[in-house]
Protein backbone atom coordinates (compact mmCIF):
# COMPACT_ATOMS: atom_id res chain seq x y z
CA UNK A 1 0.00 0.00 0.00
CA UNK A 2 1.27 3.55 -0.82
CA UNK A 3 1.11 5.52 2.45
CA UNK A 4 1.35 8.63 0.95
CA UNK A 5 -1.20 8.09 -2.26
CA UNK A 6 -3.54 7.19 0.26
CA UNK A 7 -3.04 10.07 2.72
CA UNK A 8 -3.48 12.39 -0.34
CA UNK A 9 -6.86 10.73 -0.79
CA UNK A 10 -7.96 10.13 2.83
CA UNK A 11 -5.69 11.65 5.20
CA UNK A 12 -7.47 10.61 8.27
CA UNK A 13 -7.97 6.77 7.19
CA UNK A 14 -4.01 6.61 6.04
CA UNK A 15 -3.48 8.02 9.91
CA UNK A 16 -5.25 5.24 11.24
CA UNK A 17 -4.08 2.93 8.65
CA UNK A 18 -0.52 3.75 9.97
CA UNK A 19 -1.12 4.31 13.86
CA UNK A 20 -2.74 0.82 13.57
CA UNK A 21 0.78 -0.34 11.83
CA UNK A 22 2.77 1.47 14.69
CA UNK A 23 1.01 0.01 17.37
CA UNK A 24 1.40 -3.74 16.16
CA UNK A 25 5.46 -3.22 15.72
CA UNK A 26 6.43 -1.67 18.90
CA UNK A 27 4.04 -4.42 20.33
CA UNK A 28 5.89 -6.65 18.35
CA UNK A 29 2.65 -8.01 16.87
CA UNK A 30 2.28 -8.65 13.06
CA UNK A 31 0.76 -4.94 11.28
CA UNK A 32 -1.87 -4.77 9.08
CA UNK A 33 0.53 -3.75 6.14
CA UNK A 34 4.22 -3.21 6.18
CA UNK A 35 5.54 0.03 6.91
CA UNK A 36 8.12 1.59 4.63
CA UNK A 37 11.65 0.32 4.26
CA UNK A 38 12.85 3.90 5.53
CA UNK A 39 10.65 3.97 8.19
CA UNK A 40 10.66 0.67 9.58
CA UNK A 41 14.97 1.02 9.73
CA UNK A 42 14.14 3.87 11.37
CA UNK A 43 12.12 2.79 14.14
CA UNK A 44 14.23 -0.38 14.39
CA UNK A 45 16.74 2.09 15.23
CA UNK A 46 15.03 3.90 17.94
CA UNK A 47 14.05 0.64 19.90
CA UNK A 48 18.23 -0.51 19.66
CA UNK A 49 18.43 3.04 21.16
CA UNK A 50 15.74 3.25 23.90
CA UNK A 51 13.87 6.29 22.57
CA UNK A 52 10.22 6.19 24.76
CA UNK A 53 7.47 6.43 22.08
CA UNK A 54 5.18 7.39 24.51
CA UNK A 55 7.51 10.53 25.94
CA UNK A 56 7.49 13.43 24.63
CA UNK A 57 11.23 14.48 25.25
CA UNK A 58 12.45 17.42 24.67
CA UNK A 59 16.10 19.07 24.98
CA UNK A 60 17.37 22.16 26.43
CA UNK A 61 16.52 25.31 23.85
CA UNK A 62 19.99 26.96 22.83
CA UNK A 63 19.88 30.09 23.69
CA UNK A 64 19.83 32.66 21.27
CA UNK A 65 23.02 34.00 21.16
CA UNK A 66 24.24 30.85 20.25
CA UNK A 67 21.67 30.42 17.68
CA UNK A 68 22.34 33.76 16.02
CA UNK A 69 26.22 32.32 16.25
CA UNK A 70 25.86 29.35 14.89
CA UNK A 71 24.08 31.19 11.92
CA UNK A 72 26.57 33.04 11.51
CA UNK A 73 29.05 30.46 11.22
CA UNK A 74 26.96 28.27 8.89
CA UNK A 75 27.21 27.88 5.49
CA UNK A 76 23.48 27.33 5.33
CA UNK A 77 23.09 31.38 5.43
CA UNK A 78 24.31 31.55 1.82
CA UNK A 79 21.53 29.73 0.63
CA UNK A 80 18.60 30.97 2.86
CA UNK A 81 17.67 33.18 -0.28
CA UNK A 82 17.28 30.23 -2.54
CA UNK A 83 15.29 28.03 -0.02
CA UNK A 84 13.11 31.35 0.55
CA UNK A 85 12.24 31.90 -2.75
CA UNK A 86 11.77 28.27 -3.64
CA UNK A 87 9.65 26.92 -0.31
CA UNK A 88 8.24 30.10 1.15
CA UNK A 89 5.29 31.07 -1.25
CA UNK A 90 3.81 28.02 -1.55
CA UNK A 91 4.50 27.01 2.28
CA UNK A 92 2.58 29.84 3.58
CA UNK A 93 -0.82 29.50 1.27
CA UNK A 94 -1.02 24.99 2.06
CA UNK A 95 -0.18 25.99 5.84
CA UNK A 96 3.22 24.87 5.90
CA UNK A 97 6.46 26.25 7.76
CA UNK A 98 9.66 25.65 6.23
CA UNK A 99 12.36 24.68 9.01
CA UNK A 100 15.98 24.96 8.61
CA UNK A 101 18.76 22.97 11.43
CA UNK A 102 22.30 22.26 11.26
CA UNK A 103 24.06 19.05 11.11
CA UNK A 104 23.45 18.51 14.85
CA UNK A 105 20.15 18.90 13.96
CA UNK A 106 19.48 22.54 15.87
CA UNK A 107 16.60 24.45 14.50
CA UNK A 108 18.55 27.94 13.61
CA UNK A 109 15.44 29.04 11.16
CA UNK A 110 11.81 28.79 11.07
CA UNK A 111 9.47 30.65 8.61
CA UNK A 112 6.04 30.42 7.12
CA UNK A 113 2.68 30.18 8.51
CA UNK A 114 1.81 31.60 11.67
CA UNK A 115 -0.73 30.00 12.95
CA UNK A 116 1.23 26.23 12.08
CA UNK A 117 4.19 28.36 13.88
CA UNK A 118 2.29 28.54 17.17
CA UNK A 119 1.25 24.93 16.58
CA UNK A 120 4.99 24.13 15.72
CA UNK A 121 5.95 25.91 19.17
CA UNK A 122 3.09 22.78 21.18
CA UNK A 123 5.53 20.30 19.40
CA UNK A 124 9.01 22.03 20.51
CA UNK A 125 9.40 23.10 17.35
CA UNK A 126 10.99 25.96 18.38
CA UNK A 127 14.55 28.12 17.34
CA UNK A 128 17.22 26.16 19.10
CA UNK A 129 15.33 23.21 19.62
CA UNK A 130 16.99 19.68 19.02
CA UNK A 131 15.69 17.73 16.61
CA UNK A 132 18.20 14.49 15.99
CA UNK A 133 16.61 11.00 15.48
CA UNK A 134 17.91 9.71 18.65
CA UNK A 135 16.64 12.31 20.74
CA UNK A 136 12.52 12.74 19.18
CA UNK A 137 12.20 9.73 16.85
CA UNK A 138 11.81 9.51 13.15
CA UNK A 139 10.92 12.76 11.91
CA UNK A 140 11.56 14.98 8.96
CA UNK A 141 14.79 16.97 9.92
CA UNK A 142 16.82 13.92 11.69
CA UNK A 143 15.99 10.71 10.01
CA UNK A 144 16.94 12.69 6.58
CA UNK A 145 20.05 13.37 8.50
CA UNK A 146 20.89 9.97 9.17
CA UNK A 147 20.00 8.20 6.05
CA UNK A 148 21.46 11.33 3.85
CA UNK A 149 18.44 11.46 1.48
CA UNK A 150 14.87 13.02 1.25
CA UNK A 151 12.23 11.25 3.52
CA UNK A 152 8.80 12.01 4.21
CA UNK A 153 7.34 11.68 7.51
CA UNK A 154 3.85 11.18 8.04
CA UNK A 155 1.39 11.16 11.01
CA UNK A 156 2.25 7.86 12.57
CA UNK A 157 5.55 7.41 10.77
CA UNK A 158 7.31 9.64 13.23
CA UNK A 159 8.16 7.52 16.39
CA UNK A 160 6.92 9.45 19.26
CA UNK A 161 3.04 9.42 19.50
CA UNK A 162 3.16 13.26 20.20
CA UNK A 163 4.65 14.07 16.44
CA UNK A 164 1.28 11.71 15.18
CA UNK A 165 -0.67 14.88 14.37
CA UNK A 166 2.13 16.13 11.66
CA UNK A 167 3.53 15.69 8.87
CA UNK A 168 6.90 16.79 7.56
CA UNK A 169 8.81 16.35 4.06
CA UNK A 170 12.87 16.95 4.49
CA UNK A 171 16.13 17.00 2.60
CA UNK A 172 19.76 16.91 3.43
CA UNK A 173 21.60 19.83 2.32
CA UNK A 174 25.66 18.89 1.77
CA UNK A 175 28.83 20.66 1.13
CA UNK A 176 29.71 19.75 -2.47
CA UNK A 177 33.45 20.49 -0.94
CA UNK A 178 33.81 17.64 0.66
CA UNK A 179 30.32 16.20 1.30
CA UNK A 180 30.20 17.11 4.61
CA UNK A 181 26.45 17.24 6.12
CA UNK A 182 25.28 21.37 6.46
CA UNK A 183 22.21 20.57 7.88
CA UNK A 184 18.78 19.72 6.72
CA UNK A 185 15.84 21.75 5.07
CA UNK A 186 12.21 20.61 6.25
CA UNK A 187 8.60 21.75 5.15
CA UNK A 188 6.58 20.95 7.90
CA UNK A 189 2.53 20.99 9.06
CA UNK A 190 -0.41 19.64 10.72
CA UNK A 191 -1.53 16.42 8.94
CA UNK A 192 -4.38 17.80 6.84
CA UNK A 193 -1.70 19.28 5.07
CA UNK A 194 0.02 16.26 3.41
CA UNK A 195 0.72 16.26 -0.24
CA UNK A 196 2.42 13.09 -2.04
CA UNK A 197 4.59 15.72 -4.00
CA UNK A 198 5.91 18.17 -1.38
CA UNK A 199 8.94 15.36 -0.77
CA UNK A 200 9.75 15.93 -4.50
CA UNK A 201 9.46 19.46 -3.84
CA UNK A 202 11.89 20.20 -0.69
CA UNK A 203 14.48 17.97 -3.03
CA UNK A 204 14.41 19.85 -5.47
CA UNK A 205 14.42 23.39 -3.67
CA UNK A 206 17.75 21.46 -1.41
CA UNK A 207 19.42 20.61 -4.85
CA UNK A 208 18.96 24.57 -6.10
CA UNK A 209 20.55 25.19 -2.98
CA UNK A 210 23.69 22.58 -3.38
CA UNK A 211 24.28 23.97 -6.74
CA UNK A 212 24.39 27.74 -5.44
CA UNK A 213 26.66 26.64 -3.08
CA UNK A 214 28.92 24.77 -6.21
CA UNK A 215 28.90 28.20 -7.83
CA UNK A 216 30.59 30.09 -4.72
CA UNK A 217 33.08 27.25 -4.49
CA UNK A 218 33.80 27.77 -8.42
CA UNK A 219 33.81 31.62 -7.84
CA UNK A 220 35.89 31.06 -4.68
CA UNK A 221 38.41 28.75 -6.83
CA UNK A 222 38.67 31.55 -9.40
CA UNK A 223 39.80 33.85 -7.66
CA UNK A 224 42.74 31.64 -5.97
CA UNK A 225 43.75 31.00 -9.91
CA UNK A 226 44.18 34.91 -9.24
CA UNK A 227 46.20 35.02 -7.05
CA UNK A 228 47.98 31.74 -7.82
CA UNK A 229 49.07 32.70 -11.89
CA UNK A 230 51.62 35.13 -10.62
CA UNK A 231 53.02 32.93 -8.04
CA UNK A 232 53.49 30.09 -10.09
CA UNK A 233 55.02 31.81 -12.87
CA UNK A 234 58.16 33.00 -10.93
CA UNK A 235 58.54 29.25 -9.33
CA UNK A 236 60.06 26.23 -11.12
CA UNK A 237 59.76 22.20 -10.44
CA UNK A 238 56.19 20.63 -9.31
CA UNK A 239 54.11 23.09 -7.48
CA UNK A 240 50.29 23.75 -7.41
CA UNK A 241 48.21 26.03 -5.52
CA UNK A 242 44.82 24.21 -3.91
CA UNK A 243 41.90 25.79 -1.47
CA UNK A 244 41.63 25.48 1.79
CA UNK A 245 39.71 22.02 1.37
CA UNK A 246 42.44 20.25 -0.91
CA UNK A 247 40.69 21.80 -4.33
CA UNK A 248 43.10 22.69 -7.09
CA UNK A 249 43.14 26.38 -8.11
CA UNK A 250 46.27 26.39 -10.21
CA UNK A 251 49.20 23.87 -11.21
CA UNK A 252 52.82 24.06 -12.99
CA UNK A 253 55.16 20.89 -13.20
CA UNK A 254 52.53 18.16 -12.35
CA UNK A 255 49.53 16.73 -13.49
CA UNK A 256 45.90 18.35 -12.70
CA UNK A 257 44.00 16.86 -9.98
CA UNK A 258 41.09 17.70 -9.22
CA UNK A 259 41.71 17.50 -5.54
CA UNK A 260 44.86 16.84 -3.04
CA UNK A 261 44.03 14.80 0.30
CA UNK A 262 45.21 17.40 2.68
CA UNK A 263 46.25 16.72 6.37
CA UNK A 264 43.96 17.66 9.14
CA UNK A 265 44.63 20.97 10.70
CA UNK A 266 47.51 21.55 8.29
CA UNK A 267 50.33 24.09 8.27
CA UNK A 268 53.21 25.54 7.21
CA UNK A 269 55.93 23.41 6.60
CA UNK A 270 56.68 19.71 5.01
CA UNK A 271 54.17 17.91 4.92
CA UNK A 272 53.12 14.29 3.17
CA UNK A 273 50.40 14.03 0.38
CA UNK A 274 49.40 10.81 -0.50
CA UNK A 275 49.60 12.77 -4.65
CA UNK A 276 52.48 13.89 -4.41
CA UNK A 277 54.73 12.72 -1.43
CA UNK A 278 57.16 15.18 0.75
CA UNK A 279 55.77 18.36 -0.30
CA UNK A 280 56.41 22.24 1.16
CA UNK A 281 53.28 24.02 2.30
CA UNK A 282 53.01 27.83 2.32
CA UNK A 283 49.84 29.69 3.35
CA UNK A 284 48.65 31.94 0.55
CA UNK A 285 45.38 33.97 0.63
CA UNK A 286 42.53 31.23 0.68
CA UNK A 287 44.34 28.52 0.05
CA UNK A 288 48.15 27.02 -0.20
CA UNK A 289 50.97 27.10 -2.29
CA UNK A 290 51.37 23.66 -2.48
CA UNK A 291 55.81 22.30 -3.80
CA UNK A 292 56.72 19.00 -4.21
CA UNK A 293 60.04 18.84 -1.99
CA UNK A 294 62.40 16.50 -4.00
CA UNK A 295 65.04 14.35 -2.18
CA UNK A 296 63.81 15.09 1.27
CA UNK A 297 63.98 12.00 3.53
CA UNK A 298 60.33 10.99 4.34
CA UNK A 299 59.60 11.85 8.62
CA UNK A 300 60.04 8.64 10.13
CA UNK A 301 56.97 6.97 11.94
CA UNK A 302 54.38 4.29 11.29
CA UNK A 303 51.43 4.67 9.17
CA UNK A 304 47.91 3.94 11.53
CA UNK A 305 44.70 3.86 9.69
CA UNK A 306 41.61 4.62 11.23
CA UNK A 307 38.56 3.22 9.22
CA UNK A 308 35.82 4.52 11.06
CA UNK A 309 32.08 3.17 10.71
CA UNK A 310 30.35 3.88 14.08
CA UNK A 311 27.96 6.45 12.37
CA UNK A 312 25.34 5.76 9.55
CA UNK A 313 26.03 7.69 6.38
CA UNK A 314 29.07 9.43 8.35
CA UNK A 315 32.17 7.07 7.53
CA UNK A 316 35.09 8.40 6.83
CA UNK A 317 39.35 7.03 7.03
CA UNK A 318 41.89 8.48 8.63
CA UNK A 319 45.72 8.25 7.83
CA UNK A 320 48.07 9.13 10.82
CA UNK A 321 51.88 8.76 9.95
CA UNK A 322 55.63 10.97 10.63
CA UNK A 323 54.45 13.61 8.38
CA UNK A 324 51.18 14.26 9.88
CA UNK A 325 47.32 13.37 9.55
CA UNK A 326 44.61 13.63 7.02
CA UNK A 327 41.04 12.57 7.10
CA UNK A 328 38.99 12.45 4.54
CA UNK A 329 34.53 11.13 4.52
CA UNK A 330 33.88 7.87 2.61
CA UNK A 331 31.20 7.60 -0.02
CA UNK A 332 28.97 4.37 0.71
CA UNK A 333 30.94 2.86 -2.14
CA UNK A 334 34.87 3.37 -0.61
CA UNK A 335 33.31 2.52 3.12
CA UNK A 336 32.28 -1.20 1.57
CA UNK A 337 35.58 -1.52 -0.06
CA UNK A 338 37.59 -0.22 2.45
CA UNK A 339 35.81 -2.26 5.30
CA UNK A 340 36.50 -5.18 3.28
CA UNK A 341 40.22 -4.98 2.75
CA UNK A 342 40.36 -4.34 6.43
CA UNK A 343 38.69 -7.60 7.30
CA UNK A 344 40.65 -9.29 4.38
CA UNK A 345 43.78 -8.14 5.41
CA UNK A 346 46.18 -10.41 3.25
CA UNK A 347 43.99 -8.67 0.22
CA UNK A 348 41.33 -9.03 -2.56
CA UNK A 349 41.60 -9.37 -6.47
CA UNK A 350 39.25 -6.76 -8.25
CA UNK A 351 37.14 -10.16 -9.23
CA UNK A 352 37.01 -11.31 -5.78
CA UNK A 353 35.87 -7.75 -4.82
CA UNK A 354 33.42 -7.71 -7.47
CA UNK A 355 32.11 -10.90 -6.12
CA UNK A 356 32.33 -9.83 -2.22
CA UNK A 357 30.48 -5.93 -3.80
CA UNK A 358 28.08 -7.06 -6.34
CA UNK A 359 28.07 -10.85 -6.19
CA UNK A 360 29.29 -11.32 -9.74
CA UNK A 361 33.46 -11.72 -9.97
CA UNK A 362 33.10 -10.42 -13.79
CA UNK A 363 31.92 -6.75 -12.64
CA UNK A 364 35.86 -6.20 -12.28
CA UNK A 365 35.86 -3.15 -14.17
CA UNK A 366 33.52 -0.75 -11.64
CA UNK A 367 35.86 -2.53 -9.10
CA UNK A 368 38.97 -1.24 -10.53
CA UNK A 369 37.51 2.28 -11.71
CA UNK A 370 36.39 2.81 -7.74
CA UNK A 371 39.61 1.45 -6.50
CA UNK A 372 41.25 3.77 -8.43
CA UNK A 373 39.09 6.69 -7.10
CA UNK A 374 40.66 5.21 -3.58
CA UNK A 375 44.33 5.15 -4.29
CA UNK A 376 44.16 8.86 -5.13
CA UNK A 377 43.66 9.21 -1.32
CA UNK A 378 45.41 6.62 0.10
CA UNK A 379 48.02 6.99 -1.92
CA UNK A 380 50.92 4.66 -1.15
CA UNK A 381 49.14 2.98 2.21
CA UNK A 382 46.47 1.01 -0.26
CA UNK A 383 48.51 -1.74 -2.92
CA UNK A 384 47.33 -3.70 -5.42
CA UNK A 385 47.77 -6.83 -7.31
CA UNK A 386 45.92 -7.39 -5.13
CA UNK A 387 44.42 -4.77 -3.53
CA UNK A 388 45.15 -4.63 0.07
CA UNK A 389 46.42 -2.03 2.83
CA UNK A 390 50.32 -2.13 3.40
CA UNK A 391 52.25 -4.85 5.16
CA UNK A 392 53.72 -2.22 7.51
CA UNK A 393 50.38 0.20 7.99
CA UNK A 394 48.43 -0.41 11.27
CA UNK A 395 44.94 -0.75 10.78
CA UNK A 396 42.32 0.23 13.33
CA UNK A 397 38.79 -0.22 12.68
CA UNK A 398 35.82 1.63 14.72
CA UNK A 399 32.64 -0.31 14.21
CA UNK A 400 29.13 0.53 15.63
CA UNK A 401 27.83 -1.35 18.76
CA UNK A 402 25.15 -2.98 17.25
CA UNK A 403 26.16 -5.32 14.39
CA UNK A 404 22.87 -4.91 12.22
CA UNK A 405 24.59 -0.68 12.23
CA UNK A 406 27.40 -1.98 10.23
CA UNK A 407 26.94 -0.02 7.07
CA UNK A 408 23.04 -0.81 7.44
CA UNK A 409 21.83 0.05 3.72
CA UNK A 410 24.94 -1.93 2.31
CA UNK A 411 23.75 -4.94 -0.06
CA UNK A 412 27.10 -6.40 -1.04
CA UNK A 413 27.08 -10.17 -0.41
CA UNK A 414 30.41 -10.30 2.21
CA UNK A 415 28.56 -7.40 4.12
CA UNK A 416 25.72 -9.11 4.79
CA UNK A 417 27.81 -11.86 5.45
CA UNK A 418 30.24 -10.85 8.11
CA UNK A 419 27.25 -8.20 9.04
CA UNK A 420 25.18 -11.27 10.11
CA UNK A 421 28.13 -13.32 11.74
CA UNK A 422 29.52 -10.77 13.83
CA UNK A 423 27.37 -11.87 17.44
CA UNK A 424 24.84 -10.13 19.07
CA UNK A 425 25.55 -6.78 21.55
Amino acid sequence: MDVRQLAAMNATRAARVLDEVRSARLAGQPAPVAPRPVIEQSWERMLRGGVDPDHDFRAGLLPLEEVRRRRESSALRHVLPVLREGLLAVADVAHHIMVVADEEGRVLWREGSAPVLRRADVLGFELGADWREDVVGTNGLGTPAVVRRPVQVFASEHFVRSQAGWTCAGAPLTDPRDGRLLGVVDVSGPLETMHPATLAWVDSVAKLAEARLREMHVEALERLRAVAAPVLARLGGRALVVDRDGWTAAVSGVPYTRRVALPKSLSAGLRWLPALGLCSVEPLAGGWLVRAAADEPVPPGATRIVLDLRQARRWSVEVVGGAGSWARELSPRHAELLYLLAVHRTGRSASGLAGDVFGDPARTVTVRAEMSRVRRYLGAVLEHRPYRFAEDAEVEMLLPDDSRDLLPYSTAPEVRRLRSSAPAP
